[in-house]
């Protein structure tokens, strides 16, 4: 059962974004999947709410704030979502499930800094080698300076990176009615679902 983290200490670089669109991915492709919140703030289980009984379901999962714990059986698929902050002993206890990391940044100088300390103790608590690290660039706008800024970033870490996505307001319109790129016509996000298809591929390597 793949366990994949969405982990950034840094809030607002969209780890709700990703992690609610990884789950609506593999929930359409026919998997039992679970969609995880350890933040305080929630996001995941708000967005849960508000995701239509006609699609394809997504189960919700109470994880304790004190604890990381397996998910009950049955379950094929698990996405966790990570709150701002994370490390040490809660980052220990993400890390001791997890089977593959992402962590999203976005085109900040302010973000590049805090992101590129975190990479370095996320392998350092990474318990083996057979936990993928990866890292996506959010809300990305080519041409700018900050996106050449990140770009030139992360050629410098040891982490590969998975994909850019850019910035657009897809996301926050499908966000606010509990759907996810999969969820919509795909003629109405195809540049989106071209960004993503090399993220599903080291998903489901």
């Amino acid at each position: 059962m793949p366990v994949i983290v969405v982990a950034n200490p840094k809030g607002g670089v969209g780890k709700s974004t990703l992690s609610t669109n990884i789950a609506g991915c593999l929930a359409h492709a026919g998997h039992a999947v679970m969609l995880g919140d350890v933040d305080r703030q929630q996001s995941a289980r708000t967005w849960l709410s508000l995701r239509p009984d006609n699609l394809p379901k997504i189960a919700g999962w109470d994880v304790a704030h004190d604890e990381i714990v397996r998910p009950p059986k049955g379950t094929t698929h698990v996405v966790l979502d990570t709150p701002a902050g994370l490390h040490g002993k809660r980052l220990d206890e993400v890390m001791k499930i997890a089977d593959k990391v992402i962590v999203p940044l976005q085109p900040s100088i302010f973000d590049i800094h805090a992101t590129h300390a975190f990479i370095r103790e996320l392998l350092a608590h990474r318990r083996s080698d057979k936990i993928d690290v990866g890292v996506v660039g959010m809300r990305m706008r080519e041409g700018t300076i900050s996106a050449d800024q990140l770009k030139s970033f992360l050629g410098t870490l040891e982490t590969p990176v998975i994909t850019y996505l850019r910035d657009t307001q897809n996301y926050v319109h499908l966000a606010a009615r509990g759907l996810t790129l999969w969820d919509v016509a795909p003629s109405r996000v195809e540049r989106d679902m071209a960004q993503w298809q090399p993220l599903i591929s080291w998903i489901n390597a």
